[in-house]
């Protein structure tokens, strides 16, 4: 079930073009125009590709068209199977802003491997790689997770790192964490890039907690998986409707906590295209006729995990 590496340049176009949209709207105050842009971007070029695609974590459901929903056949209609997981703009507050860490992304793996995840929330927890098997737990409590985490990685917890979406309905985990007296990097927005700074060494985050996306956890997920880190996930529901939906996508244990394994299944590629300056990567560079463009590259079964610098024509 490997993933051919020639579908890692497409794939890489892909986010390129739809950073490279995003980044047309940099400053500008209009988050909604941004992530259109994008998203023409990377349908354009996804429906170029030489492959039956269909698109499993997407911008919403088919209602929400003309964004890349949840269904949608994108591909040239033959060659593999692939689904196919995006988010052509995580941080529109930060490409309307022109704030750092806007990306492009997405995940790709044959068909049948990515969880099928609505457009809700979902509670998180990840670490990075190297630790026993099921070190943390979304079930344990944050001061018996970091006292886990600590232990494993032999100091007190107060020398723990802790990765934060920034969010009223996180006060209880920051309360928690400040009682251990772990260090607290908040963050505004984008909690993919946010949980894959566990993995980052410059970041010297330990563990990412608290609920964000569901779209972006399994994004998350993809590139965790190439790295062997451990992350968990659970549906975070608001009300009835958001239960039903999922009943429709076909989930029957509305409780059940997922796993990485659980969420991406054999090979994966993964592509993150910085559209503004950020920890991960760099952000498009506008150079007339063409421009520039940075990518954080992941690809499992060949081992890739790699920065790459294009310049494509406009």
């Amino acid at each position: 079930m490997v993933i051919d590496k020639k579908y890692l340049d497409p794939f890489i176009l892909a986010t390129e073009r739809a950073a490279y949209g995003a980044s047309l709207f940099k400053g500008k105050g209009d988050k909604i125009a941004a992530d259109q842009s994008a998203v023409d971007e990377m349908r354009n070029q996804l429906n170029k590709i030489n492959m039956k695609g269909s698109i499993v974590i997407g911008e919403g459901e088919l209602d929400q068209a003309p964004m890349l929903y949840i269904g949608e056949k994108v591909g040239n209609k033959s060659g593999e199977e692939l689904d196919i997981a995006v988010d052509p703009l995580e941080g529109t507050n930060f490409t309307a802003k022109n704030l750092p860490n806007a990306l492009s992304v997405l995940a790709v793996t044959k068909k049948g491997n990515l969880l099928h995840a609505p457009d809700i929330y979902m509670e998180k927890i990840a670490i990075g790689a190297g630790f026993p098997d099921n070190l943390v737990d979304l079930d344990f409590d944050v001061e018996k997770n970091i006292g886990r985490l600590a232990e494993a990685k032999k100091i007190s917890p107060n020398k723990v790192t802790a990765c934060v979406l920034k969010r009223p309905r996180h006060d209880q985990i920051v309360n928690s964490l400040n009682s251990l007296g772990v260090k607290i990097n908040f963050i505004t927005d984008g909690d993919v890039s946010g949980v894959i700074s566990v993995v980052d060494p410059k970041s010297n985050i330990d563990i990412y907690l608290g609920i964000g996306g569901g779209p972006e956890g399994v994004l998350a997920a993809a590139a965790l998986s190439c790295l062997d880190c451990q992350m968990q996930v659970r549906l975070s529901f608001q009300n009835d409707d958001e239960k039903n939906r999922c009943r429709d996508m076909g989930i029957k244990d509305l409780n059940q906590k997922y796993n990485i394994n659980d969420m991406v299944k054999g090979d994966v590629i993964f592509c993150a295209t910085g559209v503004t300056d950020g920890d991960l990567v760099k952000g498009i560079k506008d150079r007339g006729d063409s421009f520039e463009a940075e990518t954080y590259v992941l690809h499992k079964t060949s081992n890739t995990n790699k920065i790459i610098k294009n310049n494509i024509k406009k």
